[in-house]
């Protein structure tokens, strides 16, 4: 625990670490961040190889992968994430087959959550305007990435329900209660208790709670 609490520490003193969890723009080829891909490749590589029924070797591969898992969560495979780290998961939690967590920010999922197949998780973006998108000056032999990149967390509460092959960008949050259909892209933060479908995605009524 010692060794991780240091390692912890000294990934707090990381600049380019602490702009990425900022939201601003960052170094997405920091050494830091190669390990963090690294890592979880390795892990994804041994869950993917698991049979269907080993439930406890899948929990323990989670639990090294993700930076929280609740209590009765199922991943299911295959399954692709970017850093794991910034992935935190609540209780009663089901992630269908097929699904992709871009977490260079933070993913968070409430209890009692239902993610079905092909849901496509994005913390990840870049400038909209080509000449901020371009890094400046930029050399190959630089060692710097030829684009600027930043992130911004995803937060998915209590109760939601994401139907298959929903996209959720960046900066987004789906409210509690909320059901988002099948092949919605998610644009704008949804409220609370809505049924919300469409590209954008669009509220088309509330829910009643009676």
């Amino acid at each position: 625990m010692d060794q991780e609490y240091k390692k912890e520490q000294e990934l707090e003193k990381n600049q380019e670490y602490k702009k990425c969890m900022a939201g601003e723009i960052y170094d997405c080829h920091d050494a830091v961040f190669l390990e963090f891909k690294a890592r979880t490749r390795r892990l994804l590589a041994e869950y993917h190889m698991l049979k269907y029924e080993e439930k406890e070797k899948k929990r323990e591969i989670l639990s090294r992968m993700f930076g929280r898992i609740g209590k009765n969560v199922s991943v299911g495979q295959p399954f692709l994430c970017d850093y794991g780290r910034n992935i935190y998961i609540g209780d009663n939690v089901s992630v269908n087959m097929n699904c992709t967590f871009v977490d260079c920010n933070k993913i968070t999922i409430g209890n009692n959550v239902l993610i079905s197949s092909n849901v496509q998780l994005y913390t990840s973006t870049h400038p909209v305007e080509l000449s901020e998108r371009l890094t400046e000056d930029w050399q190959e032999e630089s060692g710097a990435y030829f684009c600027t990149t930043y992130a911004k967390p995803v937060t998915i509460e209590d109760g939601a329900w994401l139907g298959g092959g929903v996209i959720v960008l960046p900066g987004v949050t789906i409210g509690a209660g909320s059901v988002i259909g099948a092949g919605s892209v998610v644009t704008r933060s949804i409220p609370a208790n809505v049924v919300a479908a469409g590209n954008p995605c669009r509220i088309i009524r509330k829910i009643n709670q009676g």
